[in-house]
């Protein structure tokens, strides 16, 4: 293990011009929720309102796959005695992505021995379209990052409590953290097993117990609670979300071969051109990288590969890939890439110095407008601010008009059952009993699923099974045209029973976004 190095007055005066940076350019957009995050927001309302850690009424299912955010934003709502679940997440979020920056600046200062290059790796996640969209958009993506970065820095520094309580904190904030945590654990695992200085101990007394006892005392507490109310710790949605979609064979591979070529948006500046550039000179970077972090600190390892094993198992799983799986594994990439143009910098000249701030400069001005080209001045949609393109909210907002519509001009109160494919700012604002069609918190509902092919609308991934509706008759029925095409617009019982009273047109999912009423 390297020594650690100190700081100087520079260095702290760098740290808080990025903890700065990345504050501003998550408050400047202001909150752009994202409809799975409501499906939180929900849970989060009812523990507050005293109802119990459910979404609808008398319903025990852990439909959420974040309990610790849910949990954090009920403790944030009770403290200020307010509702405004968008702000709270936005403001955890960008303290947490803050955090996450100040320490990926002190792991690549710490590597390659040179301040700069810190300031580049923190720039470049402060700035990230996919960081900063996903902290405006309400999830718990930048919590999860934060606990995996402070993992990965307190193992590299030999804090064995803290790591146990940070892995533990990881899983908790989402499932799949043990995807990097198990790396760092087997990583931990192994060093200890192998250790010369302790080879005449028992193989059970260098077991990194300390790490493990202090990371099942942060997990008891909940493992215990979820397995008496709801019957088991893992979220219902990953099971429903499996058998719900129907995806290409190939599908979640693709996509991460398109995000790792660009991981700085490059396709929005250079198109194909510059994607397929991308794919070879990134993959290259990343290995050389990857090798060069190795070899000078060891416990960086499990982290650097972390993104080619996330990227494996999830295309071996083939899921629906959703815009936020995405952005997990890209610091760890974003590092190895950066460490790849360092070693070669380090190579080319014997004034490696001058050679490596001039070429951290080049790459700093290509990655970090690449970067800033994928953000809009002026959305069309939402607040008239600066903002990442991709954080594309406008989905939400007419959900939202749709279930304000409801409660507001039908009445709907808690005991109305409403029916929807996306259920979260349905829910949230319409406060109905829902029924969701893809069984997140409907578990009774996944009979109905896998649907046949036949169902599926062109170009999409997913549709909502006719006999689901007959036999459940919701009052109300919203959903996106695409969803319904071929199912249940050309099945006579719905048309009799079902007429449509709202249709706000679209561009995505269809022609429109449809309210349905009982007659």
């Amino acid at each position: 293990m390297k020594p650690a190095q100190s700081l100087a007055r520079l260095d702290f005066a760098l740290l808080a011009a990025l903890i700065c940076l990345t504050i501003f350019a998550r408050t400047l957009p202001g909150p752009r929720t994202i409809d799975d995050a409501f499906i939180t927001f929900r849970y989060s309302r009812n523990i507050v309102e005293g109802n119990g850690f459910v979404y609808n009424l008398d319903s025990r299912v852990l439909g959420t796959t974040t309990p610790l955010f849910t949990v954090l934003m009920a403790v944030i709502s009770n403290i200020v005695r307010g509702e405004d679940f968008p702000y709270y997440a936005m403001a955890v979020s960008a303290l947490a992505d803050a955090g996450t920056v100040a320490l990926l600046f002190l792991l690549a200062r710490r590597l390659m021995g040179n301040r700069w290059a810190g300031v580049l790796m923190g720039v470049l996640w402060a700035v990230a379209p996919r960081s900063v969209t996903f902290a405006i958009g309400g999830m718990e993506t930048s919590l999860n990052i934060f606990w995996m970065i402070g993992a990965v820095y307190l193992y590299v520094i030999g804090r064995e409590g803290w790591l146990g309580a940070f892995i533990a904190l990881g899983v908790l904030t989402r499932i799949d953290a043990a995807l990097w945590a198990g790396p760092l654990l087997a990583h931990q695992l192994i060093l200890k097993l192998t250790a010369h200085s302790v080879e005449k101990r028992s193989a059970l007394a260098r077991l990194p117990w300390r790490t493990w006892l202090v990371g099942l005392a942060v997990a008891a507490p909940w493992l215990i609670f979820s397995l008496a109310y709801f019957g088991s710790p893992v979220p219902r949605s990953l099971t429903a979300k499996t058998v719900a979609y129907v995806m290409p064979p190939g599908s979640a591979r693709d996509t991460f071969i398109q995000t790792y070529s660009t991981p700085f948006f490059e396709f929005d500046t250079f198109g194909p051109v510059g994607a397929l550039i991308g794919f070879f000179a990134y993959m290259a970077l990343a290995g050389i990288g990857g090798l060069y972090a190795a070899r000078r600190e060891p416990r960086l390892l499990p982290w650097l590969i972390y993104p080619w094993l996330y990227a494996i198992i999830f295309s071996i799983a083939n899921p629906l890939i959703f815009r936020w799986y995405l952005a997990p594994p890209l610091p760890a990439l974003f590092f190895s890439i950066l460490c790849g143009v360092w070693a070669i910098l380090g190579g080319l000249s014997r004034r490696r110095r001058v050679v490596r701030l001039i070429g951290l400069g080049a790459v700093a001005v290509l990655w970090i407008g690449t970067s800033l080209h994928a953000w809009t001045l002026h959305p069309d949609h939402g607040p008239d601010r600066p903002a990442p393109a991709m954080a594309f909210h406008l989905i939400e907002l007419y959900y939202q008009r749709i279930a304000t519509e409801l409660r507001e001009q039908y009445g709907v109160t808690p005991e109305t059952r409403v029916a929807s494919a996306d259920i979260g700012a349905v829910g949230y604002f319409s406060n109905a009993t829902i029924i969701d069609t893809v069984g997140l918190v409907t578990p009774a509902l996944s009979r109905y699923y896998p649907i046949d092919p036949v169902l599926i609308a062109p170009g999409q991934n997913y549709a909502i099974p006719p006999a689901l509706i007959l036999d459940a008759k919701p009052a109300y029925f919203v959903t996106m045209e695409a969803f319904v095409r071929l199912g249940l617009e050309k099945d006579a019982t719905f048309k009799a029973d079902y007429s449509v009273i709202d249709e706000i047109p679209t561009t995505f999912y269809g022609t429109s976004m449809r309210l349905y009423q009982r007659r």
